[in-house]
């Protein structure tokens, strides 16, 4: 299956295909340049995924006349820092790293979204192709184009939009992900139904049990409705210049202050913090009466129903509202001293919200950590 994301000149497709890890060399070998020391490429990865895809990617580049220049970077979120790009910057330079060639970011969100702000800053811009091994990155981070690093103040706040010249997608390669990674990647499969489409809702409300027990059509299905809907959001807005695609921050905005409140590490996956941040902003829209309680109460049946904990002091993230607030006022959506939110008026009608009270916020926040 190919999903085409239409933006003009910088257009490209989505591969989605079971396997296609071991079929990508053809794919990928227009992208590749000859050079007088031959055919090569850098591929970027993580330790962990290296061990489990990497010889599968570098062989099927090697029966393409491909060879691999491999860099293999620490695991989690730690590596989407400072220290992480000028790492990652040195490293391509050292492997001569052309403004003209492409680099293939294989692994989640983390490697996908370094790579991608590595690679357009890099002799001012080079390419990048995405290969995304996470269901989080393949229905949401390796499309779109949005690339960043984490600061001290928050999460994604040092980045550039820099669309990829193709995305390969091999839901296969799912069957290796522990369940927590798959569970979190799910919550963004669940954002597409509630930001506007109930439809897939309901569906996600049938087929999330088969698709977290690793029913390999299933995931197919749900990758592919995914980039579909995210496909058509970034062609309608691809830089966020409007409310179209701001609409795919549903639960971002709350979710992002408990990951800065967990020190954007493992205890508390990106996806963990969508589902909980998800969950709050049906539970706050409901509160002020924007959203009726029972579709709210929907929403959280669902994700806990999903094994997604929605409790923030059993988390161990138990601040007060406040801090929290504080957290939100770095979100990158600021404008002239106001925050956004994106809030619901029901399943499949997500808005951008911009006049929230932060003081609401603060109090409705202190009354769910104490929970």
């Amino acid at each position: 299956m190919i999903v085409e994301v239409a933006l003009g000149a910088r257009s490209y497709p989505i591969h989605i295909e079971a396997g296609l890890l071991g079929r990508a060399g053809p794919l990928l070998a227009p992208l590749v340049r000859d050079k007088p020391a031959g055919r090569r490429v850098c591929v970027i990865t993580d330790e962990t995924v290296a061990g489990l895809h990497l010889p599968t990617l570098t062989a099927s580049l090697s029966a393409a006349g491909i060879a691999v220049d491999p860099i293999v970077l620490p695991p989690g979120e730690a590596a989407k820092s400072w220290a992480g790009l000028e790492r990652l910057c040195e490293a391509l330079l050292a492997a001569e790293v052309e403004r003209k060639d492409h680099v293939v970011a294989l692994g989640g969100g983390v490697i996908g979204d370094l790579v991608g702000f590595a690679t357009s800053i890099l002799r001012r811009g080079c390419g990048f192709v995405q290969v995304p091994t996470t269901l989080l990155a393949q229905v949401d981070s390796s499309v779109g184009g949005k690339t960043a690093i984490n600061a001290g103040a928050g999460k994604n706040l040092i980045g550039s939009f820099h669309q990829p010249a193709m995305v390969l997608i091999d839901p296969a390669v799912l069957a290796t992900l522990p369940r927590r990674e798959l569970r979190a990647g799910y919550a963004e499969v669940l954002k597409y139904g509630l930001i506007g489409d109930r439809d897939f809702f309901d569906w996600c409300v049938a087929n999330a049990p088969a698709l977290l027990a690793g029913d390999a059509a299933v995931q197919a299905e749900a990758i592919a409705a995914s980039c579909r809907a995210k496909a058509k959001v970034v062609a309608a807005d691809e830089r966020e210049t409007g409310d179209v695609r701001a609409l795919l921050n549903l639960g971002h905005t709350f979710g992002h202050a408990f990951e800065a409140e967990a020190g954007f590490s493992d205890r508390l996956l990106h996806g963990e913090g969508v589902g909980l941040g998800m969950a709050l902003a049906f539970r706050f829209s409901a509160r002020i009466g924007l959203c009726p309680a029972d579709e709210a109460e929907a929403v959280v049946r669902h994700l806990a129903e999903a094994g997604f904990e929605l409790r923030p002091r059993a988390l161990g993230l138990d601040a007060p509202g406040a801090r929290l607030v504080a957290h939100m006022r770095q979100d990158k959506k600021m404008s002239a001293g106001r925050l956004p939110f994106i809030l619901a008026r029901g399943i499949g009608q997500g808005f951008v919200a911009q006049d929230v009270d932060l003081d609401a916020v603060t109090a409705f926040l202190d009354e769910m950590v104490a929970e």
